[in-house]
């Protein structure tokens, strides 16, 4: 399924998701992502699917919700969305909708003029920036071969110079990796010079892709705050659970799916949602027996995620 959701967004609202990138091909192999490692790394746009197919898509799922409140269309695939080189003919193929675009980047590609255009039509843009340094930009991200700090962090700084929608930054804390204090002094400076509306501070809160990746201690967090604020930035924290809000039609099994494609989902909110379609856990478990979705723990909860 493309088109998933919708899913309940701490920065968002209700957000349905456009997942425009099959999996799991991206530019980063970030440690902590919560899809998995990267196994189809690529820095070259490439057409994945026809802009028709995901109007269609996209069609029908809000026909299908009815009433059904939704937010945003967000492109948030399973990698990263810019290396679609039809994002920008999707995102005109959406906007007939009347509902505002998102796309949520790791802002490897902005150093591309097309992605740079394509990025212009939306209405909402996150671009990801873990590190300013480059030892904490390649052992946190594991970007392609092919990039160069220097050259995404300028591709970025001259998007956000043109960009007339709502720009925000997030940067990923993890323990070890880009969390002590010369780095976020880095970080929040360089974020300051690109002036995102909101500058997000979050940390791994669903199962990462390599074990021993770990949230900074809270100490390390409330440093992090208080830096990006001294900076002027409009820093907020993004460090606990989003609610259980998520949209479930009759066809229960391909929601699952899609949605834990994307976004892996706690086991207690997977059980309430059941429950509120008269259904019992043994519909996700035949899943997991299947071997369709898999079953993790992390930080003491139990989560879903499908295979890939």
């Amino acid at each position: 399924m493309i088109v998933f959701g919708p899913v309940p967004s701490r920065r968002l609202g209700q957000s349905l998701g456009i997942n425009n990138i099959p999996p799991k091909t991206c530019s980063y192999s970030c440690v902590y992502c919560q899809i998995g490692r990267t196994n189809r790394m690529r820095a070259e746009r490439c057409e994945f699917y026809k802009p028709e197919a995901v109007f269609a898509q996209t069609e029908k799922k809000l026909t299908d919700l009815g009433d059904e409140r939704v937010d945003y269309l967000t492109f948030v695939p399973d990698g990263e969305p810019t290396l679609d080189i039809n994002l920008g003919r999707h995102i005109d193929s959406t906007k007939p909708f009347g509902i505002r675009i998102a796309v949520i980047t790791n802002a490897s590609l902005l150093w591309m003029d097309d992605v740079k255009e394509d990025l212009q039509k939306a209405d909402y843009v996150s671009v990801k920036i873990d590190a300013a340094d480059h030892r904490g930009w390649k052992e946190t991200d594991r970007p392609h071969g092919s990039l160069t700090l220097k050259k995404v962090l300028r591709g970025v700084t001259d998007f956000a110079k043109r960009f007339e929608g709502t720009l925000v930054s997030e940067t990923m804390l993890v323990k070890g990796y880009n969390d002590d204090s010369g780095q976020i002094k880095e970080t929040a400076a360089l974020i300051r010079g690109i002036g995102p509306t909101k500058a997000y501070l979050l940390v791994p809160t669903r199962p990462p892709a390599e074990t021993g990746v770990l949230r900074p201690t809270a100490e390390s967090l409330r440093n992090a705050y208080d830096v990006f604020r001294q900076n002027g930035l409009q820093a907020e924290c993004v460090t606990g659970k989003e609610d259980d809000s998520f949209y479930f039609s009759d066809d229960v099994v391909s929601d699952l799916l899609s949605i834990t494609s994307v976004h892996p989902i706690r086991e207690d909110v997977v059980v309430a949602l059941l429950e509120k379609r008269n259904l019992n856990k043994s519909v996700i478990d035949r899943l997991v027996e299947k071997k369709l979705i898999g079953k993790y723990v992390f930080e003491g909860e139990t989560f879903y995620k499908r295979n890939i």
